[in-house]
């Protein structure tokens, strides 16, 4: 299923979000007509205003004066929570939903989960201050103008490339501390893995890593989110196959979780291979939490398999 743009010989445009909302499709409305676009920020720059966002399947005709329903939304939806906690530009709202408000809380409740830790670890910097009541420090700058994101060039040499000449380091926030980092997403490892050894290389004397997501088990299999042609490029899969073989990939529940045994060997391997001081993840419930939707609502497909 995808969403569809049509431009008709007449000049009408029909709008259509896909059977069960995965992405978003959302209306403007502004003095030349309407507006569509995957971003409301988009036309709002343009200077039109909300003026609705398509449910799961329904479908729009719009002229200059009008927005007729041709098709009303159904009720079942799956919008891709990969959204609000990668893949969405901070100004952008979906489903009513900022997604630079969704990460604030995200932050604020792996802060009250982490709080325990913290206290254990001697801490310099973190990357989730307003709740642990630990100082936040930008250790390094990405410049991003001249540069695509970094997943998406096809070849793994250039995605390796991209990423490091985005990073530019700040000596003076990083020689000599201990930094603990939030990622949106652990996902192939690769480059993280070069970032980790960028701040050794500028004199961190530790690096603590938290995923403002839970481990992804799954390659999406119905957005292309990632350049993953199979599960086993996925880093979590990699350390459960090293740990268990495929036995592991029953208990796939148990990994995602760090309070059990076999969570707790996931973290620990992947601080092995990553060179973390410490790392955790955020729970699914807390992600479900942050964004405010009801899960029945949300795809999760990447974390818990759940289609």
């Amino acid at each position: 299923t995808a969403n569809v743009l049509i431009l008709r010989e007449d000049g009408t445009i029909v709008a259509a979000r896909d059977k069960v909302g995965r992405l978003p499709v959302v209306i403007g409305k502004g003095d030349c007509g309407f507006a569509v676009s995957f971003e409301n920020f988009a036309y709002q720059k343009l200077g039109y205003e909300d003026y609705k966002e398509l449910g799961p399947g329904e479908i729009v005709v719009l002229t200059p004066d009008s927005c007729e329903t041709m098709r009303e939304p159904l009720k079942k939806k799956r919008i891709c929570s990969f959204l609000w906690s990668y893949y969405g530009y901070p100004t952008s709202t979906y489903e009513g939903l900022n997604v630079e408000a969704m990460r604030y809380i995200n932050g604020r409740i792996m802060a009250d989960n982490d709080k325990e830790n913290l206290g254990e670890l001697d801490i310099d910097y973190v990357g989730y201050a307003n709740q642990s009541g630990k100082p936040f420090a930008r250790a390094f700058i990405k410049y991003t103008p001249t540069w695509s994101r970094s997943f998406m060039p096809a070849r793994q040499t250039d995605r390796n490339k991209i990423a490091k000449m985005k990073q530019i380091p700040v000596y003076d926030l990083i020689k000599d501390k201990n930094l603990l980092f939030v990622d949106d997403s652990i996902v192939r490892g690769t480059q993280l893995r070069e970032t980790v050894e960028f701040l050794y290389e500028n004199g961190a004397k530790s690096v603590h890593m938290r995923s403002a997501c839970p481990p992804i088990m799954f390659g999406c299999k119905f957005l292309n989110f990632s350049r993953s042609t199979s599960d086993m490029e996925l880093i979590a899969r990699r350390v459960i196959m090293e740990l268990e073989g495929e036995e592991g990939f029953n208990h796939i529940k148990e990994y995602s979780d760090g309070s059990t045994e076999r969570g707790k060997n996931l973290r620990k391997t992947i601080c092995e291979k990553l060179k973390f001081a410490s790392l955790d993840f955020q729970s699914l419930d807390g992600i479900v939490k942050a964004i405010g939707m009801d899960k029945n609502d949300l795809c999760t497909y990447c974390w818990d398999g759940e289609e």
